[in-house]
């Protein structure tokens, strides 16, 4: 059954990615937790577009992707998990949650470093938030978070299985905790118990540095309460919050083309070890 998955991992993939999609789009229509500013039309071409130009530059710059590098550890016994004798279930489990980890960690550094700032800050300059944001990054930002990723695995030596499970999550949660769907709030307080829901990520997506530079959890949110980075609601509340960063507010900037070259223009303003920006305490 496995082995049938895996020979057809992109187009298994790219299902599961299209399903959710519809659904984030649809309940975003029928329950939106906000209004918002920028036509659909505008955001969702270039947003989409973006996916596409990622996708590309990605399947001809590496050879294998995580899933494939995972089946070759296996067979030539790189990695921890390769190499310990452990149940099928525990190395599963311990390798989603570590890789987890890793992607929370890359999200920090990402925001903590002014040069990688530069390429990430380019997700954050949406000017509204709802499930394309969660597509919405640059090439060259895509491109080292595979290299970090190849090398996660290959260092861990993961079951394919759990690789292609994170992978599959991972892009769901992306569509789900930026998706702009109100959720019932008692609802929300226990879903983010185990999960990042969009209650928590929006926080993250706020004009003000201090909360930007927040809640890095995709996926799940423990590593945020865990390691200090978590902020429960925005200052202004979540009709109030301004979404976006302060640099490129125009609807020009939405375009493919200037979000391309966004990295290049201005300075490195709003990272997480700017000096500008002032400690805040996580609100409870």
């Amino acid at each position: 059954m496995f082995e049938t998955i895996l020979a057809t991992e992109a187009t298994f993939r790219l299902a599961i990615f299209l399903g959710v999609l519809a659904a984030m789009a649809l309940w975003e229509v029928a329950a939106p937790r906000r209004r918002l500013e920028i036509p659909r039309v505008i955001r969702w071409t270039n947003n989409l577009a973006l996916v596409m130009v990622d996708t590309v530059i990605l399947r001809l710059t590496f050879p294998i992707l995580a899933v494939g590098l995972a089946v070759m550890a296996e067979d030539r016994g790189w990695g921890l998990f390769n190499n310990l004798d452990v149940p099928i279930w525990v190395a599963v489990a311990v390798s989603m949650l570590l890789l987890d980890l890793a992607i929370y960690l890359q999200h920090v550094m990402f925001h903590a470093v002014p040069g990688l700032w530069r390429l990430h800050r380019m997700h954050h300059a949406d000017l509204d938030f709802d499930a394309t944001t969660g597509l919405r990054f640059h090439p060259v930002e895509i491109l080292i978070s595979m290299g970090i990723k190849l090398a996660v695995v290959a260092a861990l030596g993961p079951p394919a299985i759990a690789v292609l499970l994170f992978e599959v999550i991972l892009n769901a949660t992306a569509l789900f905790n930026h998706a702009n769907i109100d959720l019932p709030r008692p609802v929300d307080r226990v879903l983010r118990l185990i999960v990042v829901t969009p209650d928590m990520h929006r926080v993250h997506h706020s004009v003000d540095p201090r909360e930007t530079n927040s809640n890095y959890g995709f996926n799940l949110p423990w590593w945020d309460r865990l390691l200090g980075t978590y902020i429960a609601q925005p200052a202004k509340g979540h009709e109030g919050m301004e979404i976006g960063i302060e640099q490129f507010r125009t609807r020009r900037d939405l375009r493919l083309d200037r979000m391309l070259v966004q990295p290049l223009r201005g300075p490195a303003l709003g990272h997480a070890l700017d000096p500008q920006i002032t400690t805040k305490e996580p609100a409870e």
